[in-house]
């Protein structure tokens, strides 16, 4: 898992972009320079490997398409989120201005499209095809994200679907890529895009978890940083549908101020969290995803030998410090 990683670290470390315009090419070298683990493209090289592929060259074109895609995405979210920091970074947005951040996401898409050209041309289509509806999901999560902000009430069913496009579709996305290309047949890659989409799901709803109930030296954010921004969550959401009338006034209370106004904010709403078991219902979930996800794992039909190291990735993704 580490070799492929640094596979991959090497691959973005040294892709060239033109001098010129510096205001698109500088911005896009900043982002890719910002770190993080690499997951999404690591996953492709290892869907490869799962399939008997021995030859990561011919599937890094593939990896860097994800990753470029993958940081188009956080140009622009970033850009719509008006957030400051991007892993600890100032965001492209702020580091030049909104125009550059645009133009250089638009760059981050086409340069993806680029690395996917240099696939093997025996599976291009069909690799042009699952990175399309990939974006386009992944766009559409976005929008369902936003217009989600403005809505003061969210069926959980809508609340899983923009999660699923958001977030998920991207992990089982970069699976397949990997399964096509070592020639994995069309049952195989949907199995490998199952697994990496129920992984996603858990994945998120443990970010929901944390973000409310995490420690704070660990998890990296502020916690409870969803509740002081009335984030809608899988927690609240939940709560949502099942608070009863007699604390239907205190959550609105809640959600309609600020934690200037109420200063305990973040604990009353835990509170309400920890009256109605929201947290119990998220982990029960989640853990209905993982087993969802290690379900498909095992209906794969590759030797176990080579399932070990994706399994091992998920089980890290999936047991974090609490």
């Amino acid at each position: 898992m580490q070799h492929l990683q640094q596979l991959v670290i090497e691959a973005i470390e040294t892709s060239q972009f033109p001098e010129t315009p510096t205001h698109l090419y500088d911005p896009i070298r900043y982002i890719l320079t910002l770190g993080g683990k690499r997951v999404r493209p690591v996953l492709t090289l290892m869907a490869a490997e799962l399939f008997g592929m021995q030859e990561m060259k011919e599937i890094i074109p593939a990896a860097k398409a994800v990753e470029f895609f993958h940081n188009f995405s956080l140009i622009h979210d970033d850009l719509m989120d008006k957030a400051p920091l991007r892993r600890g970074k100032t965001t492209v947005h702020e580091k030049w201005d909104a125009n550059i951040a645009i133009l250089s996401g638009d760059g981050l898409l086409v340069k993806a499209y680029e690395e996917i050209s240099k696939c093997n041309p025996v599976y291009l289509p069909a690799t042009l095809r699952i990175l399309s509806k990939v974006a386009m999901e992944v766009c559409e999560g976005q929008q369902l994200d936003m217009d989600y902000e403005s809505r003061t009430s969210l069926r959980m069913s809508e609340y899983l679907e923009m999660i699923r496009l958001k977030t998920s579709v991207l992990l089982g996305g970069a699976l397949q890529l990997g399964a096509i290309l070592s020639g994995a047949n069309e049952q195989q890659q949907k199995l490998i895009y199952d697994f990496g989409e129920n992984v996603g799901l858990a994945f998120q709803l443990q970010d929901d978890i944390l973000d409310a109930y995490g420690d704070p030296d660990t998890f990296g954010k502020i916690v409870g940083g969803d509740i002081m921004i009335n984030k809608k969550t899988f927690l609240l959401v939940k709560l949502m549908e099942v608070i009863e009338e007699e604390d239907f006034p205190l959550m609105q209370h809640l959600l309609n101020s600020t934690v200037d106004v109420v200063p305990t904010k973040v604990e009353d709403m835990l509170t309400l969290y920890d009256k109605y078991q929201v947290r119990k219902s998220a982990d029960e979930l989640k853990d209905s995803y993982t087993q969802c996800a290690f379900k498909k794992m095992e209906a794969l039909d590759v030797p176990n030998e080579r399932k070990a190291a994706l399994i091992l990735l998920a089980n890290h993704l999936l047991v974090r410090q609490q």
